[in-house]
């Protein structure tokens, strides 16, 4: 017997994004009060067998969390101003991605190493050059979600963001898709996006201690080319811990990262809750059509 289908999304202006089997769909508030709705059907590489193949699907689930990031960002941001959207090209999301990425690797492994080299340049232990490092790297992922969460508009996107999280929570739990009895659920969640960065980023620590303290440039090289490596090995903890969350040394070791989504979400108001629900319910509709067709 397969195993039910996991729901889960991101937020966006004014919106939600969730992701079904089979479909995306992005559920924005218009200025008027309206919802714009999107669905997209995924392509075949993030469906098929890479998807589902262990450590190969960690690599595929970034770079879909990514593309599917930006479109859906890019949709809301339009419904949210009220403006038509604009078709992008194929180069131009291929750019965006790899300007966020770059970005992302940049100040997340990049930074923290040249800092650690710059504090400790006589360190020749690896274990003591990897931990001050992981810790740098901890320090600037919190203080960098802190800053945004300080944001009025951010602190809207994370009050979508819990949005969604109470919706999955309520949707797996057997709930009704009503907003009276979503409310009372958890806004934290295992599978949450911010786990699995806090997630990698310990990963890290472990996983450059194999590098050893080479050059500067090949230790710049490593950061940037053991990413996907690091991914992998992110994704499959989480989804571990996702499929075993009873287990209590399970809890113990997801509970930091549902800790540190305190600063990624907020408690929604009753409309961001529906701008949720209407995502979730158009991505089962899509799922129920394809199995349907």
């Amino acid at each position: 017997m397969s195993k039910p289908f996991h729901y889960g999304g991101q937020a966006v202006i004014e919106g939600v994004m969730m992701r079904g089997a089979n479909a995306a769909v992005t559920a924005v508030r218009r200025p008027n009060g309206e919802l714009a709705i999107n669905a997209e059907t995924l392509p075949t590489l993030y469906r098929g067998w890479p998807r589902r193949t262990p450590f190969l699907r960690g690599v595929i689930v970034l770079i879909e969390s990514l593309a599917l990031g930006v479109k859906s960002i890019l949709f809301s941001a339009n419904a949210a101003l009220g403006e038509e959207e604009e078709e992008l090209s194929g180069l131009t999301i291929a750019l965006m991605l790899t300007l966020s990425l770059g970005l992302a690797v940049a100040l997340f492994f990049v930074t923290p190493l040249v800092l650690t080299r710059l504090l400790l340049p006589l360190v020749k232990s690896t274990l003591t050059f990897n931990l001050v490092e992981g810790i740098i790297r901890l320090a600037i992922f919190v203080v960098y979600l802190k800053v945004m969460s300080l944001m009025p508009d951010i602190r809207r996107v994370f009050a979508y963001h819990g949005a969604e999280h109470k919706t999955v929570n309520a949707f797996e739990a057997g709930a009704p898709m009503e907003v009276a009895a979503i409310r009372k659920y958890n806004k934290a969640h295992v599978r949450c996006g911010t786990s699995f960065l806090l997630v990698v980023l310990v990963i890290a620590i472990f996983v450059f201690a194999f590098v050893g303290l080479p050059s500067i440039a090949v230790l710049v090289v490593s950061r940037i080319v053991l990413v996907p490596v690091i991914a992998a090995l992110g994704y499959e903890f989480v989804h571990f811990g996702a499929d075993h969350a009873t287990n209590r040394v399970v809890k113990a070791l997801m509970a930091p990262g549902l800790m540190l989504q305190s600063l990624t979400t907020r408690e929604p108001d009753d409309s961001q809750i529906e701008v949720a629900v209407a995502a979730l319910n158009k991505a089962i509709e899509a799922d129920r059509a394809e199995v349907v067709a």
